[in-house]
């Protein structure tokens, strides 16, 4: 089919379809207000969940459901360190033996820390 035969039709932007003998969802209107004062309503079907928030259509922030319950206050982790994950793994009594073999090993020279064998700086003559 030739290029030209689809000029000015308009394709891209037109739809042909109407909703003409199409029922539509019941549905429902809901209002926000945002914290600078917006109002305006969305709307949802009747059997949709109603989120308490949503962006505000003209300045971007959260509007919050008008009459209605705020947003659920998430609940907070604790932030875990590394204490608390390596006492998920280890008890006290099996740490104070394996910090006991340690220092066993370093007390009895076993392991040079001067030195480090990578450590090119420190070659001897």
């Amino acid at each position: 089919m030739s290029e030209r035969a689809l000029r000015g039709t308009r394709l891209v932007v037109t739809s042909y379809e109407t909703d003409r003998g199409i029922d539509l969802a019941p549905r429902q209107a809901v209002e926000y207000a945002c914290e600078k004062g917006h109002r305006f309503e969305m709307p949802f079907s009747v059997e949709a969940e109603i989120p308490p928030e949503w962006e505000c259509k003209v300045c971007g922030a959260q509007a919050l459901l008008v009459d209605g319950d705020g947003p659920e206050e998430k609940k907070a982790k604790p932030a875990r360190t590394h204490w608390d994950m390596l006492m998920e793994r280890r008890t006290r009594e099996e740490l104070e033996e394996v910090l006991e073999e340690r220092l066993a090993v370093l007390r009895s020279g076993a392991m040079n820390i001067a030195v480090h064998p990578r450590d090119t700086r420190r070659k001897s003559a």
